[in-house]
């Protein structure tokens, strides 16, 4: 009968890890659907032309040069798949962020921009367009990245070092990041007010965070960050599971959590460096998309950490078209639009019934039972 009664629990959590499986598959397919809408709204051409390009052109099919087939080429990939992909790997890039912070933390109002690394970005970022750099040219833009990216990593090197000292427990880490940002934006504020008006609204524009300007140079370190963070993520996905559980409870089951912390800090840090260094401030997209995944797929970061990505490169793909279809002239900053998507669906995540926590909750106990089964404990 215990047979039986085992084979049978079996086979139910092999039942319950296809449905999730099958589950990210369904909105894998639904994201790359909505990634080919965003690149032929606003083109002209119906949604198959546009897929039938996109396929020819990762084949490698070629076109005699200025006919109309070349020309819808040369303008879905040069014109509108850069910004479109861009905010695809932004999206899964600030979505895994939070689904680690909030899961290192044990806080489901964890997120991607908790240690203050934003407002360090926006300082570099603002002092480089305050100093003359702008996106007209390469060397500019480059420029503004590149100071963008040095100045998000020195609020994340100020935590790393202060924890040493202070300890290393949410709270402390959350407050230091509270800190750093009220420190940074009051430093961000005294250098706007010193600048010209033309500075001022560039530096604003990227403050709210955009992929206007995406090339396809600005890809591949954001790729390259985004793909080599997940497969880490993806790899101590267990160990989130335990962290899920508190700091008490992940040590008796043998985690270092200190060291486990910290290296997830820097893991996120530099990730979310290299992906708002290019896109400015975008909010929301970190906090919202784990959330939407946990109450979907429940709370084990092995489905939470792919299901999050895909889901914050689906949002941010509808954010980005939604910004250029609400205007018939130019679009409006991609931030703007997440806030007013992101808002109301976080306002609904809290009202609702099933928070997050009790989901972080039930997946401790979960984890808790499994855990005693396998060492014989009660």
């Amino acid at each position: 009968m215990g047979i039986d009664l085992n084979e049978s629990k079996k086979k139910e959590y092999r039942n319950i890890v296809a449905r999730k499986v099958f589950f990210l598959a369904i909105c894998l397919i639904i994201l790359i659907v909505t990634t080919i809408v965003s690149c032929s709204v606003g083109t002209g051409y119906e949604f198959s032309k546009t897929a039938q390009v996109i396929w020819d052109h990762i084949i490698g099919v070629t076109y005699p040069v200025r006919s109309p087939d070349w020309w819808a080429d040369y303008y879905i990939f040069n014109n509108v798949m850069p910004g479109v992909i861009m905010a695809l790997i932004a999206g899964a890039g600030l979505a895994l962020a939070g689904a680690v912070m909030q899961s290192m933390m044990e806080n489901p109002l964890a997120d991607a921009y908790t240690t203050g690394i934003s407002s360090g970005a926006c300082l570099g970022a603002v002092v480089a367009i305050i100093m003359g750099y702008s996106y007209s040219t390469v060397v500019s833009g480059a420029g503004i990245v590149i100071n963008a990216f040095i100045g998000s990593l020195i609020p994340a090197v100020i935590v790393i070092l202060m924890v040493r000292y202070v300890g290393n427990s949410p709270a402390t880490i959350i407050l230091i990041g509270t800190a750093l940002t009220f420190f940074f934006n009051s430093m961000v504020t005294l250098v706007m007010i010193t600048s010209s008006a033309e500075s001022l609204q560039e530096a604003y524009i990227w403050q709210v965070g955009s992929v206007t300007n995406a090339s396809w140079a600005d890809m591949p370190l954001m790729l390259m960050m985004c793909v080599a963070s997940a497969v880490l993520v993806q790899l101590s996905s267990n160990k989130l599971n335990i962290m899920a559980l508190g700091e008490k409870s992940a040590k008796s089951l043998g985690l270092d959590v200190v060291q486990f912390r910290m290296l997830c800090i820097i893991l996120t840090s530099v990730l979310i460096a290299s992906i708002i260094s290019f896109t400015g401030i975008i909010g929301f997209i970190g906090l919202v998309a784990p959330h939407i995944t946990r109450f979907l797929v429940g709370g084990d970061n092995r489905f939470v950490i792919p299901g999050s990505m895909i889901m914050g490169s689906t949002v941010l793909v509808l954010a980005d078209l939604a910004s250029r279809m609400l205007v018939s002239y130019g679009n409006i900053p991609l931030g703007v639009v997440m806030s007013f998507i992101g808002a109301p669906i976080f306002l609904y995540l809290i009202v609702r019934r099933k928070s997050d926590k009790e989901v972080f909750r039930w997946q401790g106990k979960r984890i808790t039972r499994a855990w005693c089964a396998k060492n014989g404990s009660s």
